[in-house]
C-alpha cells in the first residue's frame, strides 16, 4: 500500500524508510534507521525529484503512482547520482518511457556506468538553467562535492522550496511527522544530523561554504532533503548550523575527552582530569573510549566542541591503536581550528604524546597546551598537581 505525504497543494513526499540497515554506505552505524526522501511536483507537467535506494524500490513506485494520481511524469530530475538515491531510476524510466531526465552533465556520465540507459532521454543543465512546469518554474544550482562532484540543488522559485540533495541530510527514520517543526530536532535529531553531516560531507568545508553563499541568494522558504525531515520553519537555525561545521567553528565553547586505554590506567588519569576540569566551572565535560565508541560519533563530537582532551597508552611504541585510527579519521576529514591537550601513558617508553602532537599538527590551526602529562604505566598520588595544572589550562582556555 502507497504511503505519501503532502507538503504544499501540489507537492508531494513519495520517499520511504529502512529501518533494518546496520551501516549507512556500509560504514556508519544508524541505529534509528534512514529515510529516503524523494518529491513528486503536480503542475502542467509533473516533475519526480530523485528516485530512491533499491531497499524500497517496491514501496516507492507505488508512491510515485499514488502522487501522479493516473498522471503521465513529464520529468525526472536527478540532483545526486548516489545509489541510495537513484537506484529506482531504471525502474521509473521504464515505467514511464516519455519521461525527460534532467541532470547535471557528470550525472549524466554516472548514468551510463551504473545502467544500460537510453540516453537519448537525458537532457543536461547547468548553473541557472530553468525549467517551466507551468506555474513553477525551477532553477538549477550547481552543488559540486557536496558531496559528490555531479550534485545539483533544484530551486523552486514559485513557492521557495529548495531541494538540497545530500545538503541538509540527517540519519534516522521518519515516523508520521515528514516535518522539522513536528519533531524534537534540537535534542532528539540534532546530534544525528551532525553526526551525518561530519562524516558524509565534513570533509569538504569549502564546497559547502560556496553552496550556502549561493543559497544565500536564494528566498528559501522550505528546504526538502533526500534524507531526514523536511523544514519549513526555523531554516535559519539549521543553516547556521551548515555555516559552522563547513567553516570548522565549533558549535559549543565544550569540553571532549577522548581515551585510549589498554587496562584502565590511561583512562583512570583522563577522569581525574576530567572531574579537575569540571571543578573549575566548565559543564558538561564527556568523556569517550575510542576503542568501543564507533569512530564516526566521535568525529561528530570533535567538530561540535571547542576543547579536545587525547588520552592514549603507547602501544607498539605508536599511538594506540584505536586513537591513532580517530585521528586518521580526523585528518582525513580536513578537522581544523580547536584546541587540545595531551595526556601519555607508557610502562617503558612513552610516546604516544609527541605522536599525537605531530599529527595534530598536520591539521590546520591547531592549538596545544601545555603542560601535556606523562604517566607510566598507571596515575600516582604525585601526578595529581599535574594533572590539575593541565586541567586549570584546559579551563581557563574554554573560559
Amino acid at each position: 500500500m502507497y504511503n505519501i505525504k503532502q507538503i504544499t497543494d501540489d507537492l508531494y513526499w513519495v520517499g520511504g524508510n529502512d529501518r533494518r540497515l546496520a551501516l549507512f554506505e556500509n560504514v556508519y552505524p544508524i541505529p534509528g534507521g534512514v529515510s529516503y526522501n524523494s518529491y513528486v511536483l503536480i503542475d502542467e507537467k509533473t516533475v519526480l525529484l530523485d528516485t530512491a535506494d533499491s531497499a524500497i524500490t517496491e514501496l516507492f513506485t507505488e508512491n510515485v503512482k499514488a502522487a501522479l494520481n493516473g498522471r503521465k511524469l513529464d520529468y525526472i530530475i536527478i540532483n545526486h547520482m548516489e545509489p541510495d538515491h537513484s537506484a529506482s531510476l531504471q525502474r521509473i524510466a521504464d515505467l514511464y518511457p516519455e519521461a525527460r531526465v534532467v541532470t547535471s552533465a557528470k550525472a549524466k556520465t554516472m548514468i551510463q556506468q551504473y545502467f544500460d540507459f537510453d540516453m537519448s532521454r537525458v537532457d543536461t543543465v547547468a548553473e541557472g538553467d530553468t525549467l517551466t512546469t507551468g506555474r513553477h518554474t525551477l532553477t538549477f544550482v550547481t552543488a559540486p562535492m557536496v558531496h559528490w562532484p555531479e550534485v545539483l540543488f533544484t530551486f523552486d522559485t514559485t513557492d521557495g522550496t529548495l531541494f538540497s540533495a545530500d545538503a541538509f541530510g540527517t540519519f534516522g527514520a521518519l515516523g508520521g511527522n515528514i516535518f522539522a517543526d513536528e519533531v524534537n530536532f534540537e535534542t532528539e535529531w540534532l546530534p544525528e544530523a551532525r553526526r551525518y553531516y561530519t562524516n558524509i560531507v565534513g570533509k569538504y568545508g569549502p564546497q559547502v561554504q560556496k553552496a550556502l553563499a549561493k543559497a544565500g541568494g536564494l528566498d528559501i522558504r522550505r528546504i526538502c532533503p533526500l534524507h531526514g525531515p523536511v523544514w519549513r520553519e526555523n531554516i535559519g537555525w539549521f543553516i547556521d548550523k551548515y555555516a559552522h561545521w563547513a567553516a570548522y567553528q565549533p558549535e559549543d565553547k565544550a569540553v571532549v575527552v577522548f581515551v585510549g586505554s589498554v587496562y584502565g590506567h590511561t583512562e583512570n588519569a583522563a577522569e581525574v582530569l576530567a572531574s579537575a576540569i569540571a571543578d573549575e566551572g566548565v559543564r558538561d565535560v564527556r568523556v569517550y573510549d575510542v576503542s568501543v565508541t564507533d569512530a564516526s560519533y566521535l568525529v561528530a563530537e570533535a567538530f561540535r566542541a571547542s576543547h579536545l582532551v587525547f588520552a592514549s597508552a603507547t602501544y607498539n611504541n605508536e599511538i594506540f591503536t584505536k586513537m591513532e585510527q580517530f585521528l586518521i579519521e580526523l585528518k582525513e576529514h580536513a578537522f581544523r581550528g580547536r584546541t587540545a591537550a595531551v595526556i601519555e601513558n607508557g610502562t617503558w617508553a612513552p610516546q604516544a604524546g609527541k605522536k599525537i602532537c605531530a599529527m595534530l599538527g598536520e591539521m590546520k590551526d591547531m592549538t596545544i597546551l601545555e603542560p601535556q602529562v606523562t604517566i607510566r604505566s598507571a596515575a600516582k598520588e604525585s601526578q595529581r598537581e599535574s594533572l590539575v595544572e593541565l586541567a586549570k589550562a584546559v579551563a581557563a582556555s574554554v573560559k
